[in-house]
């Protein structure tokens, strides 16, 4: 089996003309489309980060659930890239926690390093969007009073199911969680605290983003539990869905 990337365009899988670097930019749809009897068995996380930038509390709808005020300015953690894994693949459910929790999020994918930009100028750092689910260890989070190791076990990134770069405007799309078909998040991307050019202002006045690092935007409300055999499904309007099982 053949491991690659590519995009989609005009209809065709496009592979990348190269590995350099540069290679989400490096394609020829014209003379390297590929169409027809593609033989794909499964699609990967559509990038691997160098660093997940996660934001806690940015929904409006979030902090009322949680009954906590509206921040003053982002809460910031960090996630793995140990815990990525694309679309089909499985959560994996720690021995550790008795309670594994969904989180419907919007990713940022940035494209170029970018430092001290302001908010302004953040969409020229952007690559796209991608479907993200933080997946969390509720009770590990409670008893730890911080979060580094409710967020990070192996599995707990799920991404994709590609990275959209066409997208103008990210902030009045429709989030929903589903879990076995059933819906439990259902909200906008209109009612982030903080858009998504501020995150990036404020998280590359605190570190540089890298091309591929990933800005996880927080969660709406209905967080809640996933038990081993369940399917969770993160959609995001104008992206796709993200499909995983539960292990």
């Amino acid at each position: 089996m053949k491991i690659g990337r590519g995009v989609v365009a005009g209809g065709k899988i496009v592979p990348f003309a190269s590995e350099d670097g540069q290679s989400f930019f490096a394609y020829d749809p014209d003379t390297r489309a590929v169409g027809g009897a593609l033989e794909i068995e499964r699609i990967a996380a559509p990038v691997i980060p160098g660093k997940i930038v996660a934001v806690g509390l940015n929904y409006r709808d979030h902090a009322r659930e949680m009954a906590l005020e509206i921040p003053g300015e982002p809460i910031l953690f960090m996630k793995p890239s140990t815990g990525v894994i694309g679309p089909g693949e499985t959560i994996l459910y720690p021995a550790q926690s008795s309670r594994v929790d969904y989180e419907a999020e919007l990713a940022v994918v940035i494209g170029r390093a970018c430092k001290s930009v302001d908010a302004a100028s953040a969409r020229d750092c952007i690559l796209g969007y991608a479907c993200f689910n933080d997946v969390t260890a509720r009770d590990l989070q409670a008893k730890d009073g911080q979060w580094t190791r409710a967020k990070s076990f192996d599995t707990f990134a799920p991404m994709g199911p590609w990275i959209v770069t066409d997208l103008d405007d990210p902030h009045d799309l429709a989030v929903t969680a589903r879990l076995n078909g059933e819906i439990r998040q259902s909200s906008n991307t209109a009612n982030l605290i903080f858009s998504v050019f501020d995150l990036v202002e404020f998280i590359s006045h605190v570190m540089t983003l890298d091309p591929g690092d990933v800005i996880a935007t927080g969660t709406p409300s209905g967080v809640g539990p996933m038990e081993r055999g369940d399917i969770v499904e993160i959609e995001i309007e104008g992206i796709g869905v993200l499909k995983n099982a539960v292990g």
